[in-house]
């Protein structure tokens, strides 16, 4: 069977799924991820465990329709419309800004708990973090203005490097803002600093090659749901360039990455769990104040620093929240 039938099949089940849901008087949830499963399947346990802190269970007394972008952003729109012709009870959005506006912009009346990493009162998805207004609320995790303390401590793990560089994905919305923080952050500590594009796992190869040529000796990944997705493929290329890099998310160090800097991804999933509890409950997502995580980590990988033959500050040390002997 083709892709393209085999879809069409499985999209034809999932709607036969709601429409089962619904007969039975079971609320449904419409799912609008950016990436696809298999890296976000970790994280759809904590989403779940959200849920049930509030008596949701999935399979139980819920159903949840999954639709999956692949890392193609122009794709959520007509996902996010086909979850609102499903009459899904609520929609929840992972993997950034895109996927909310996409929501948003195809209904304003199916309730949305979205999560982003900007600010969704500038990208005009709610009136203010404390009365949200309309059918939309999330969590916001603002990590834009986390990208120049990232720099910041890159700078510390090889403080002798004096070009970096700035890997971005063109796609994403908030690619803009995100490289003229990094651009003022670099030229306060007067940084050289090379910008990379990818949006795609073959210009990923590109942007690494380029490291050499540009004589970046270190690097600033993005963040982005698809370097997200694609992590063990960035932490490999990082490796095989023998580049220290320093990441959003502890996946990434986990996976071999030598540094992060942010908050826990399970934790969002499963914050966005609970709201997506409170609405099925009852409570208006105008009534529910955008959430923001408070607690951000450092993690470092020591035996990615020997393999690079990177000796960590003890200063440095001290303040990590994690070290991977």
């Amino acid at each position: 069977m083709r892709r393209r039938e085999l879809l069409l099949l499985l999209t034809g089940m999932m709607g036969a799924r709601a429409v089962w849901a619904q007969q039975k008087g079971m609320p449904v949830i419409g799912y609008l991820g950016s990436t696809s499963l298999d890296p976000e399947a970790p994280f759809l346990a904590s989403f779940r465990h959200g849920l049930s802190e509030t008596g949701y269970v999935e399979g139980q007394n819920v159903v949840i329709e999954y639709r999956w972008a692949e890392g193609k952003y122009d794709r959520l729109p007509a996902l996010a419309a086909d979850l609102v012709g499903r009459n899904v009870d609520v929609i929840v959005t992972f993997g950034g800004v895109a996927a909310a506006q996409a929501a948003k912009s195809v209904t304003s009346t199916t309730p949305i708990v979205f999560e982003t990493g900007v600010d969704p009162v500038e990208k005009g998805l709610v009136a203010s973090f404390a009365r949200p207004g309309g059918n939309l609320t999330g969590v916001a995790i603002l990590t834009a203005e986390l990208m120049p303390k990232r720099l910041e401590l890159l700078s510390e793990l090889v403080p002798q490097v004096k070009e970096i560089a700035l890997l971005v994905n063109p796609n994403n919305p908030t690619a803009e803002r995100m490289t003229e923080a990094v651009q003022e952050a670099a030229r306060t500590k007067r940084l050289e600093l090379h910008i990379l594009k990818a949006s795609s796992r073959d210009e990923f190869e590109t942007a690494f090659a380029s490291l050499a040529q540009l004589q970046a000796g270190a690097l600033l990944v993005g963040n982005d749901p698809f370097f997200f997705n694609r992590r063990d493929q960035l932490v490999a290329l990082a490796a095989r360039y023998a580049v220290p890099a320093m990441y959003e998310w502890r996946e990434f160090v986990a996976a071999g990455g030598l540094a992060s800097y942010g908050t826990s991804v399970a934790s969002i999933y499963r914050q966005a769990g609970v709201y997506v509890g409170r609405v099925l409950a009852g409570t208006k997502p105008a009534d529910l104040p955008i959430e923001q995580p408070t607690k951000f980590e450092l993690v470092i990988n020591l035996r990615t620093a020997k393999a690079l033959g990177i000796e960590i500050p003890a200063s440095l040390l001290a303040r990590a929240d994690e070290v991977i002997e």
